[in-house]
């Protein structure tokens, strides 16, 4: 899979699927036919990801293409990321718990011989399970994985090899070219039987042998029988709901540093105009992800998409490294801003990195000022439970969010 990280490059994937993305998207979807044969899904995460392609504009493409029936499934697969995003804003103590057990989990690793094994067996494709060391392969030599194996890979290393589930989220972050915090920490949270509680997903053999055209047949012994999820680790449930975060948002005429993250790639759909722009900086942060070490092709990705959107604004930026958080206020500050703008950066580790920057922004006198998108405005509000909420809302979201 060679992907492009340009704004054209995926418009132009996206133009090319919009025949595909009603009944067969639908009947399709599920099988994963493997690397180079990723036809029946679009592959636009890594677009999506990083807005270089923007949600509304794939749903918009979709309804027209093919009609609300039709599209139905596609358009709710498109909601899914949005649906998650808003339910880690409103309970950001998960991403805070999942760093910490991380970090533990990789203290554990370090003392313990026989799990650093295991899991490296795991992660170089030498279990000896050939669907599992095939998944494993496919996601470090091209940084994707279709969605059903990301679901049959998850459980089986939950399940048949008792693996911490944090290590494999954390090696699925580490290389995958959509990686994103709320999707990949909720999504193996799902799998485990912790975002629905006590619905883990088993990787089941019958339905691993159909779901990738016969590629692969494991027998059933192969395979962890699932009778519950990891609820017990988390006996306290779910963390309260909280407000989404307040945000400043950019106010015009006055001097600014333009901050261009691979959050959100499209910062000329902003009103870039009303602003003293007086320096323009890409911030690179894909390193942030784990403590151990990210994959080239997210780095390079992620490189190529922040070049991308500055020849687009037609800047000439400063290229930072998330990396002292001082050295955010000390740029801006340098050029004489008051206060930086950037698009909205969700719960992450990029948010974290910002934090840390926090106190010495305020010592510059310099304000970091979000835009935030209506789309996530508009579904973020329903992401409270489970996506059942979300779903039934989807025609007034569409409604709201197009019009």
């Amino acid at each position: 899979m060679n992907l492009i990280a340009t704004r054209a490059a995926g418009e132009t994937l996206l133009q090319a699927f919009a025949p595909r993305m009603g009944r067969r998207y639908a009947n399709g979807r599920n099988t994963d036919h493997g690397p180079g044969a990723h036809k029946a899904v679009s592959v636009l995460s890594p677009y999506i990801r990083r807005r270089l392609v923007l949600e509304q504009d794939v749903v918009v493409l979709a309804l027209a293409s093919h009609g609300p029936e039709e599209a139905e499934k596609f358009i709710q697969e498109v909601i899914w990321r949005g649906y998650f995003k808003g339910w880690l804003e409103r309970r950001p103590q998960v991403w805070d718990s999942y760093r910490a057990g991380l970090e533990a989990d990789l203290a554990a690793m370090d003392r313990d011989r026989r799990l650093r094994r295991d899991v490296e067996r795991a992660m170089n494709g030498q279990t000896g399970l050939e669907c599992f060391d095939a998944w494993a392969s496919e996601l470090v030599e091209t940084g994707y994985l279709h969605n059903h194996a990301r679901m049959w890979f998850a459980s089986i290393w939950i399940f048949t090899l008792g693996l911490p589930w944090r290590l494999g989220a954390d090696f699925f972050y580490r290389h995958l070219l959509d990686g994103d915090a709320a999707s990949n920490t909720l999504g193996w949270r799902w799998v485990a039987g912790l975002h629905t509680r006590g619905k883990p997903y088993p990787a089941d053999a019958q339905n691993i042998a159909t779901f990738t055209a016969g590629r692969f047949a494991p027998r059933p012994s192969d395979l962890a029988e699932v009778k519950e999820g990891l609820e017990a680790t988390e006996p306290e449930g779910l963390p309260p709901l909280l407000p989404l975060r307040a945000f400043t948002a950019p106010k015009p005429g006055h001097p600014t540093a333009l901050l261009i993250t691979d959050e959100d790639c499209r910062v000329e759909d902003f009103n870039l105009a009303a602003l003293d722009i007086c320096t323009t900086a890409t911030l690179a942060g894909s390193h942030l992800r784990s403590p151990m070490p990210v994959s080239d092709l997210v780095t390079q990705f992620e490189a190529d998409a922040l070049a991308d959107s500055v020849r687009r604004v037609g800047a000439n930026p400063i290229a930072l490294q998330a990396a002292d958080p001082d050295s955010l206020a000390k740029w801006a500050a340098g050029a004489g801003a008051t206060q930086i703008a950037t698009p909205y950066v969700t719960r992450g580790p990029l948010s974290d990195w910002l934090d840390e920057a926090a106190p010495a922004l305020a010592k510059a006198g310099i304000t970091l000022c979000e835009w935030r998108r209506d789309w996530d405005s508009t579904i973020w509000p329903h992401a409270t439970a489970g996506f059942f909420k979300v779903k039934q809302n989807i025609p007034q979201i569409l409604e709201q969010v197009l019009a």
